[in-house]
């Protein structure tokens, strides 16, 4: 039986971790139960902001605990595998940050554990719950612009936060760049285009203005292909300024245009606005509400909490994860060998590259 509150662990009380402790508090029928993080400097942040929360140095120790029913992890990438498992195996639901693995063998773990421990597994691609990127969708599945041919997804951005240590820009703990952002912009232009059927192929280019560090990839670029001709686009830059983010799509008998810039990411004060053409006449539509990562955050939460007391899917499934994860190692295979990437039998099977190879660790904190 689902409690009347459900009470969260937080594994990973970093920059982001910490957005994720404030959203679970603030939401209705959600409760802060317990935190862990590695250091003693998190650990007495967390006590001093959250005091109704056991804290503890090992996530172990929290995930014996019996008086949780779901845990947000939120560590660096290559912690996801382990630290995820883990949760699912204590018999505990599981909000996992994206990336959801570093390799595809990783996201198959995670996804078999959930399946024989009967518990939720969510990936935070946050963006699907926006109200400018999910409004998009639903224009498009309203058959506003026709049958979508055409996704671009384009960021334009400061350099990446280091993380905690330095683990963003640390090829064995990040995976690849490709893992740490543009993940995002692949789920919104496979959400977009899923009419078109799953992505066939992907052929990427990519280039670092860093000495001696082509794998830290300031540049990137992607196409995506569908079915029947349908392509998406997914370009960022980290050699630019503040954070701008744009989504164009092309129907067969219409267009869309959302646009979102905001001075840092988590901005709660950002501009925004959405645009569409029917064919015949522009116009732009009002928004429910503000949008931004943490306005998303806030919803996901709520989102997780409705699924687990009424037994609904997350906006983003495991399958979707793993489906975001192998689009980016097969656009980072491609960015290797300048060919493109096959999907037909990659995403599914695993079979192009072999996985990434995953880092046993103690917690983090991202």
């Amino acid at each position: 039986m689902t409690p009347a509150t459900l009470r969260f662990g937080l594994i990973g009380y970093g920059a982001w971790g910490s957005h994720h402790a404030a959203a679970i508090a603030q939401t209705p029928s959600a409760a802060l139960t317990a935190i862990a993080a590695r250091s003693e400097a998190t650990r007495q942040a967390a006590a001093a902001a959250f005091p109704q929360a056991a804290i503890f140095a090992d996530y172990h120790e929290l995930l014996a605990r019996d008086d949780l029913d779901v845990v947000d992890v939120v560590l660096p990438s290559h912690l996801h595998t382990e630290v995820g498992r883990a949760v699912l195996q204590s018999g505990k639901h599981l909000l996992l940050e994206k990336p959801m693995a570093l390799s595809l063998q990783g996201c198959d773990e995670l996804i078999a554990a959930a399946t024989q421990q009967r518990r939720l597994l969510a990936i935070g691609h946050e963006l699907r719950l926006s109200s400018l990127w999910a409004k998009v969708k639903q224009i498009i599945d309203a058959g506003g612009i026709g049958a979508p041919q055409y996704v671009l997804v384009e960021l334009s951005r400061r350099p990446y936060r280091l993380g905690a240590e330095g683990w963003r820009f640390d090829s064995a703990r990040v995976g690849n760049w490709i893992l740490e952002e543009p993940i995002h912009f692949f789920d919104l232009a496979r959400w977009y285009l899923a009419s078109a059927g799953e992505p066939q192929s992907v052929y990427a280019r990519a280039n670092s203005r860093q000495p001696g560090h082509p794998e830290l990839q300031d540049n990137f670029s992607a196409i995506v292909n569908f079915a029947d001709g349908a392509y998406a686009v997914i370009s960022q830059t980290l050699s630019a300024f503040e954070h701008h983010q744009t989504v164009k799509v092309s129907g067969a008998t219409g267009a869309l245009w959302a646009s979102w810039s905001g001075a840092i990411d988590r901005t709660r004060h950002p501009t925004f606005w959405l645009k569409h053409f029917d064919g015949e006449r522009l116009v732009e539509l009002p928004l429910e509400k503000p949008t931004g990562e943490v306005f998303e955050l806030e919803d996901e939460i709520a989102m997780v909490v409705d699924c687990i007391r009424h037994s609904r899917a997350p906006a983003a499934s495991g399958d979707d994860g793993r489906w975001s994860v192998g689009l980016c190692l097969a656009a980072q295979q491609s960015v290797e060998s300048g060919l493109p990437v096959s999907l037909l039998n990659y995403v599914r099977h695993g079979a192009v590259l072999p996985d990434t190879q995953e880092v046993e660790h103690a917690a983090g904190d991202d």
